[in-house]
């Protein structure tokens, strides 16, 4: 099994950043090192990541923005939608990831089981390095006063130095 993990966005007051680190790994083997797990979509308005089965995130940011485009960009009803399709659907519900979607009023995980969550403190973190990257980011937000990009970049590295699916080679974007 493709393993593509670890995604972390923050929201703050002063702008967003979603990031991933770049490791795929089949079975125990790393495969790439620079996979870019992290897009903008619906005009750059929309930052997006996956962890899970590569292929299968694709189809879903497809299908996702696909929603967007149906609902002119109304994140949580794109968001709910797609959940909602994903869980009913018999091709869709056997696809195997999770994402994150984010814009600068939400920040939504969403899974193929139908949910659709908000996090209270503003973090969203996924992938088998996400518990570490968001401890790190829960600390970095509570004792420093870094920016959203500095706080995932430094809260993936974190993850990547514990995680053994995940690297140290980031890729984040921001909305500010």
């Amino acid at each position: 099994m493709f393993r593509a993990t670890t995604i972390l966005g923050i929201k703050t007051k002063n702008g967003i950043a979603l990031g991933g680190d770049g490791q795929v790994t089949f079975g125990d083997t790393i495969m790439k090192t620079g996979a870019r797990k992290v897009r903008r979509i619906y005009n750059d308005t929309i930052l997006v990541g996956f962890a899970g089965a590569s292929a299968d995130a694709l189809t879903l940011f497809e299908k996702f923005e696909a929603k967007l485009e149906e609902f002119n960009g109304n994140l949580p009803k794109a968001a709910v939608d797609l959940a909602k399709d994903w869980r009913t659907d018999r091709y869709l519900r056997r696809l195997e990831a999770l994402i994150a979607v984010m814009d600068k009023n939400n920040c939504f995980l969403i899974s193929g089981t139908g949910d659709v969550v908000e996090p209270d403190d503003n973090i969203i973190a996924l992938g088998s390095g996400g518990p570490y990257a968001q401890a790190a980011a829960q600390a970095l937000v509570k004792h420093t006063k870094m920016d959203a990009k500095k706080i995932v970049e430094e809260s993936l590295k974190i993850a990547g130095n514990i995680c053994i699916y995940t690297n140290t080679k980031i890729n984040v974007l921001e909305l500010k």
